[in-house]
C-alpha cells in the first residue's frame, strides 16, 4: 500500500507559509501604512542572505557542469544553444512590450504628469544620476574581471559567469585523476551550499512579509491608483507572454507549461514574495536537475539565463520607455522605436550585474536615449515594487523553461525522470507524457 507525497501538514508548505506572510503584509501596510514601511529591513536582511551563496553556487554548478560533460565539445554544444535561445525569446520579450505599449498608447492620458511626491522625483533622480549609461564597449568590458574575489565580494553575476566559464574550461584541461579530485570537493561544498540555503528558505515567509508589507506601507492605494493603469497592463503583458510565447515554446518542445509551473510552484511563490528571481535559483539549481536535466545543461543554462534571458525585464523596459513618452508627449517613430530597441538588447543584459537589477538599468537606458525627460523616471518610482513582482516571476519562469527546452534540444534531457517527478510531486500520473 502506496502513501501520499503530500502527508506534511498544509501550513508547513512553503507556498502556504509565503501567501499567508503576503496578506498578512498588504493588510499591515494598510492598517498600519508607518509601521509597515519600517518592514523594509525583513525583506532586505532575507535577500541579503540569500545573496551570499548565489554568487558561490552559479560558481559551483558552472564549473561542475562543463567538467561533467567531459570534453569542450559538449559544453560548446549545450553554450551555443543556449545563447541562441536567450537572443531570440529576449528579441520577443522586448518587441511584445513595443507592440502591447502602441496598442494600448500606454501613458497618453498623462501629458502633464508629475510625479508623485518631491521624495520619489528625488529619489528617481539620484538613481539615473549615479548609474550613467554605459556604451556597448563599457558594457562588454565590465564583464571581465579584474580580480577573482572582487567578482564574489560585488555579486557581479557576469563576471562570476566568466570566471566560472574559464575556471571550468582550465578544469577539463587537467588529467583526470587530479581534475576527478577537484571536481569531488566543489561537489561536497556545493552540497554544503545547498544546505545553508535550505536553512535560509526556512525565513522566506518572514521575508515575504516585510517586503509586501514595505510596498503598501510606503507607497500607499494612491499611487497604486494614479498608475493602476500601466502596472495592470504590464501585469497582463507579462501573463500575455507567459502563456503565448512560453506555452507555445514549452508545446514545441514537448511539455506542458501549466504542469510545469505545478512543479516549480512553490519558487514561483517565494520569487512573488520577495520579488527577486535570485531568491529561487538556488532551489531551481537543484529542482530542474531533479526533474530530468543533466547537470551540465542545469550548470551551464540557467545561471547564464540569469544575465542573457531577463525577459520580463526585456517587457517592462520597453513598456515603461513607450509610457514615458507618451506622458510627456514626446513622438516615437517606428525607426525610434527600432532603434531603442537594439539600445535595449543591450543594456537589459545589464540589470542581473547590477544590484537593484530592472529600474536601475532602465534609468541608465532612458538616459542613453537622449529623447526622453529623465524626470519621467520619477513617474515610475513609485511603483516600481508591485512591478518588480511580474518582472522577477517572468525572468524566473522564463528562465525555468529555458534549462529545459535547451536541455531537450541538446539531448541532455531525461523524460523518464520527468514523469517520475511529475507523479511524486504532483501526486498522480500524468495524463499525457509530460
Amino acid at each position: 500500500m502506496s502513501t501520499s507525497p503530500q502527508t506534511k501538514p498544509f501550513y508547513k508548505d512553503l507556498t502556504f507559509q509565503v501567501i499567508a506572510a503576503m496578506l498578512l503584509g498588504i493588510a499591515c501596510g494598510f492598517v498600519a501604512p508607518e509601521f509597515a514601511a519600517s518592514l523594509k529591513i525583513l525583506g532586505d536582511i532575507f535577500l541579503k542572505l540569500v545573496k551570499t551563496a548565489v554568487a558561490p553556487l552559479v560558481f559551483f554548478t558552472v564549473v561542475h557542469g562543463i567538467a561533467s560533460a567531459g570534453d569542450i565539445k559538449r559544453v560548446g554544444k549545450v553554450g551555443l544553444r543556449a545563447l541562441i535561445y536567450f537572443e531570440v525569446i529576449s528579441t520577443l520579450a522586448l518587441a511584445i512590450g513595443l507592440l502591447w505599449g502602441n496598442l494600448l498608447n500606454i501613458g497618453a492620458g498623462m501629458h502633464n504628469a508629475q510625479a508623485s511626491s518631491a521624495t520619489a522625483a528625488a529619489a528617481a533622480a539620484a538613481v539615473a544620476k549615479g548609474h550613467a549609461p554605459m556604451s556597448t564597449m563599457d558594457f562588454v568590458y565590465g564583464i571581465f574581471p579584474d580580480n577573482f574575489i572582487g567578482a564574489f565580494a560585488s555579486g557581479q553575476l557576469l563576471q562570476v559567469l566568466v570566471i566560472s566559464v574559464l575556471f571550468g574550461f582550465a578544469l577539463l584541461s587537467l588529467k583526470a585523476d587530479h581534475r576527478h579530485v577537484i571536481e569531488d570537493g566543489l561537489n561536497r561544498v556545493s552540497e554544503c551550499f545547498f544546505e545553508f540555503i535550505n536553512l535560509i528558505m526556512k525565513l522566506a515567509p518572514l521575508g515575504a512579509f516585510g517586503s509586501v508589507a514595505y510596498a503598501v506601507g510606503s507607497n500607499g492605494a494612491e499611487v497604486l491608483l494614479s498608475l493602476a493603469n500601466l502596472v495592470l497592463m504590464f501585469y497582463v503583458g507579462v501573463v500575455l507572454f507567459i502563456v503565448v510565447v512560453l506555452g507555445t515554446v514549452c508545446r514545441i518542445a514537448g511539455f506542458s507549461l501549466w504542469r510545469f509551473l505545478k512543479y516549480i510552484k512553490d519558487e514561483v511563490f517565494l520569487v512573488i514574495g520577495t520579488a527577486s528571481s535570485e531568491s529561487a535559483l538556488p532551489r531551481l539549481l537543484h529542482k530542474l536537475e531533479q526533474f530530468g536535466c543533466s547537470k551540465q545543461s542545469v550548470g551551464l543554462v540557467l545561471p547564464t539565463g540569469y544575465a542573457f534571458n531577463l525577459d520580463g525585464t526585456s517587457i517592462y523596459m520597453s513598456l515603461c520607455v513607450l509610457f514615458i513618452a507618451n506622458a510627456y508627449g514626446v513622438p516615437l517613430g517606428w525607426e525610434q522605436q527600432l532603434g531603442i530597441l537594439a539600445i535595449m538588447l543591450v543594456t537589459s543584459k545589464g540589470a542581473a550585474a547590477v544590484s537593484g537589477g530592472s529600474f536601475v538599468v532602465f534609468a541608465a537606458t532612458v538616459t542613453a536615449i537622449g529623447v526622453l525627460p529623465v524626470e519621467g523616471l520619477a513617474l515610475l518610482f513609485g511603483v516600481y515594487r508591485f512591478m518588480s513582482i511580474a518582472i522577477a516571476t517572468c525572468n524566473t519562469i522564463g528562465n525555468s523553461v529555458a534549462t529545459v527546452v535547451v536541455s531537450k534540444w541538446s539531448g541532455e534531457f531525461s523524460e523518464q525522470t520527468a514523469k517520475n517527478e511529475y507523479e511524486r510531486v504532483l501526486g498522480r500520473k500524468p495524463e499525457l507524457a509530460l
